[in-house]
């Protein structure tokens, strides 16, 4: 379930700041954190503390997939970021382009994840052992194969957006994972953090970052 690990050399992308919040856009093929192995020690966590050494972690994005990441500046601001992210507060919307043509305008997806240990890191639905997951879509287009949606995750499991779309019969485009047989078709997966809406942890402010999608 390996691949080689050639990240991208994007400059940072930084889509705000102030004493208390960062916003980034991750690139695709790019990992939030380092990796377990030496050669999978860069990542934008380690790429963003050179720029701006107090940063500390609050939420990550798989490496395939690209788009908004924020980060806390103090320990105050990050155990409060945490902490809306933890309490469904942080208000997420992805875009993906998935295989097939979604006949329905919009819908609801509530299925459990759960590892699937035998063949990590792959995730898989369980009605008896998994962690709730919910996720609402609407449809933007469709047309020759393919549709484009917008997801709003309600939950931040693992792989959440990635098995769900599986579960519906319309994976995503690109996915090495869950979808291999497109991963030669497509430069990247097809799978971008577009906006995440969440409040200032000093004054409560609602807060939106966004970035455009890039496929």
């Amino acid at each position: 379930m390996t691949n080689s690990y050639f990240p991208p050399n994007d400059p940072l992308n930084i889509l705000y700041e102030d004493s208390d919040v960062l916003a980034v856009d991750k690139p695709a093929g790019l990992l939030s954190v380092p990796g377990k192995t030496e050669d999978l020690a860069d990542c934008l966590l380690a790429r963003v503390q050179v720029a701006f050494p107090d940063a500390l972690l609050v939420h990550r994005l798989d490496r395939d997939t690209s788009g908004v990441m924020v980060f806390g500046m103090t320990a105050h601001a990050q155990r409060h970021l945490s902490m809306q992210f933890e309490k469904r507060v942080v208000k997420k919307t992805y875009v993906a382009r998935v295989a097939g043509e979604v006949v329905e305008k919009s819908g609801e997806i509530d299925l459990p994840l759960i590892v699937d240990w035998p063949n990590r890191p792959l995730q898989k639905v369980c009605h008896e052992t998994g962690r709730p997951a919910f996720t609402e879509w609407v449809r933007q287009k469709f047309g020759d194969g393919e549709s484009r949606l917008r997801l709003m995750p309600k939950t931040g499991r693992s792989h959440q957006l990635r098995v769900h779309c599986l579960s519906m019969g319309h994976p995503i485009l690109g996915d090495p994972l869950y979808a291999p047989q497109t991963a030669d078709n497509y430069p990247r997966m097809m799978l971008h953090a577009e906006e995440i809406r969440l409040n200032h942890p000093e004054n409560a402010k609602g807060m939106k970052f966004r970035t455009t999608t890039p496929f």
